[in-house]
């Protein structure tokens, strides 16, 4: 009995002491004792680095702390975790934030710059709480007149990365994307909020490219472009609990524009609402020769209110109809399916398949969807599509 009794104490007791050590190695770095001012006004971005370089440094876990306040971070700035012959040492970095990074208003600060914010070859990074502000309005006005501008700065671009988590930040009135991860491998999006208002061009909330294994949860996105983009060589994703309004959509592309191009599959998009938006789940790619490709694709449990294209493939995607190439669409699109996707439509035609000749779309697949225009059934409109349909309502399919 008292063999027994040790045995089933000591694990106990171990665990509990793990979890005071480990909470006892953790490395705090408030940014403020470092030169930080939380004022709005004087430069921070080398505080910021400080802290970084000595959360980098530490062979612990460590936080960076930015407390209440506005820090501006006048210039790009990168967080590398890999540079040269220096690596971060420690096993996990969180940056917890309870204040506003803050943008300068001249939008040429950052204008020429590739991504405001940066961190590039990082690993265990989380990014919690807080608000970006880029202050992108004055670009966008200086972009609608006939000025030359700058083309802008991403907000937040990742890296080369992986094991990234973004949780509860909020990134306000970008200069052009507001989140971009590139080339990263497992990275979780939760609880995230994205706001500018519906003509601010380029603001697309969360552009993704030739990343692996990226989840985006419990997330509201207001916008001027995508809600969320997905760019060529991305697979494994899973978009869930997302509201997009206004905005451009769910979009799988713009694919197919070089000759050479990874393809997208295995992506789930499901319970989503899409508000007042230009379209609702889409796949555009543009009519030029290409080997990309997109293929097993979920949209499920979408709900649409008065959405202009519910559900659209545009393989000839042009925007603006202006200097577009003519060649038929090589990008190969299969396995897509669409089920449950209901409510209404802006349009009268609220599923559009506009496939090509060259490689017809295959495996298109609509079950239990329900789309209206007004108190009218919606229409569907199909080129070059093949697949099935069952369970409709509201509206005739063209499959």
């Amino acid at each position: 009995m008292f063999i027994k009794l040790i045995t089933s104490v000591v694990p106990v007791l171990f665990f509990f002491l793990q979890l005071q050590y480990a909470s006892a190695k953790v490395a705090t770095y408030n940014v403020l004792s470092y030169g930080a001012k939380a004022n709005g006004r004087l430069e921070s971005k080398n505080a910021f680095l400080k802290a970084w370089n000595l959360a980098c440094a530490s062979t612990n876990p460590a936080i960076i702390y930015v407390p209440t306040g506005r820090y501006l971070i006048a210039s790009a700035v990168t967080f590398a975790g890999a540079y040269l012959f220096n690596t971060c040492k420690s096993k996990a970095i969180t940056i917890n934030i309870d204040g506003t990074l803050v943008a300068p208003s001249s939008y040429n600060a950052i204008g020429n710059a590739e991504v405001w914010i940066k961190f590039h070859r990082v690993n265990r990074v989380t990014i919690s709480g807080g608000t970006l502000d880029a202050q992108g309005a004055p670009l966008w006005a200086c972009k609608s007149s006939v000025k030359t501008c700058p083309k802008g700065a991403t907000t937040l671009g990742i890296y080369h990365s992986q094991n990234i988590v973004i949780n509860r930040l909020r990134s306000l009135n970008s200069q052009m994307f507001h989140i971009l991860l590139y080339a990263c491998n497992n990275a979780k999006l939760q609880g995230v909020s994205i706001v500018a208002p519906g003509l601010s061009p380029n603001t697309d909330g969360i552009h993704l490219i030739s990343s692996t294994g990226v989840t985006v949860l419990n997330s509201k996105i207001a916008t001027g472009d995508d809600c969320i983009s997905i760019g060529p060589g991305n697979s494994n994703l899973w978009i869930e609990k997302v509201v997009c309004g206004p905005g451009h959509g769910i979009s799988i592309g713009s694919l197919g524009w070089d000759l050479q191009e990874p393809g997208v599959q295995n992506v789930t998009v499901k319970s989503t609402t899409f508000i007042g938006t230009q379209n609702g789940v889409r796949i555009k790619t543009w009519a030029r020769r290409s080997n990309g490709f997109v293929k097993n694709v979920v949209f499920q449990h979408s709900t649409m209110v008065n959405v202009q294209n519910p559900i659209i493939i545009d393989a000839n995607y042009c925007p603006n109809n202006a200097n577009c190439p003519n060649h038929v669409s090589r990008v190969k699109i299969s396995n897509v399916v669409y089920e449950d996707v209901h409510g209404t439509s802006a349009t009268r035609v609220a599923v559009k398949f506009d496939c090509t000749k060259g490689k017809p779309c295959s495996g298109i697949r609509l079950k239990d969807v329900n789309l209206k225009y007004g108190s009218q059934p919606a229409a569907s409109s199909c080129s070059y599509v093949a697949g099935v349909a069952s369970g409709l309502r509201g509206f005739t399919s063209c499959l």
